[in-house]
């Protein structure tokens, strides 16, 4: 063997081991994929938290506060969905798939699909849910706000909106442009 080959076959074994830690370093998010697990948890017991609170309450309560509990509890659970999300695809997308669910009945159709593409959409989506109940619960009390802050509610909101039909635009373009390039070929 020359000593040209000899530093041709070092370097390839060089490549191939920064590659493989390269690789393995995808591990290094899964701690936290863990602590969205944890956060979720906290979502939990807060969405109970709340519930629980106005139990004592529920007789007296205005038709108005009820309605603004029932919106903090779906609030609480659009960002549960929201963790989900992000949790199982992050995790299938960077990390590894998620065997434990893989032939389970139960397991949403979304998972292992989802590419990052669709996922940034659904986050979008799940943020604009989220922000429009936000946004509700303001106006049902609109008396509690200074007209400031609702105009900047108003227009993080339509930020968010408009972010959304930016992403699902860009997604077009990109999914029209593939198709043209193959059609090319």
């Amino acid at each position: 063997m020359s000593r040209d080959d000899n530093r041709g076959e070092r370097g390839r074994q060089a490549e191939h081991g920064l590659e493989g830690l390269i690789y393995a370093s995808r591990w290094l998010m899964a701690p936290l994929y863990l602590g969205l697990a944890a956060a979720l948890a906290i979502l939990v017991i807060t969405f109970f938290r709340e519930l629980l609170a106005a139990i004592p309450a529920l007789y007296v309560l205005e038709e108005k506060q009820i309605i603004l509990l029932v919106l903090t509890l779906i609030d609480i659970s659009l960002a549960g969905n929201l963790v989900l999300i992000i949790l199982f695809s992050g995790y299938e997308n960077f990390v590894s798939k998620i065997e434990a669910a893989h032939n389970d009945v139960d397991r949403p159709e979304w998972m292992g699909t989802i590419d990052f593409s669709g996922l940034k959409i659904k986050l979008v989506a799940s943020i604009v849910a989220i922000s429009a109940i936000h946004l509700l619960k303001i106006f049902m009390n609109l008396d509690s706000y200074p007209p400031a802050s609702v105009q900047w509610y108003v227009i993080i909101h339509l930020t968010f909106v408009g972010s959304g039909i930016g992403f699902a635009l860009m997604d077009w373009i990109e999914e029209k442009s593939h198709r043209i390039a193959k059609s090319d070929h």
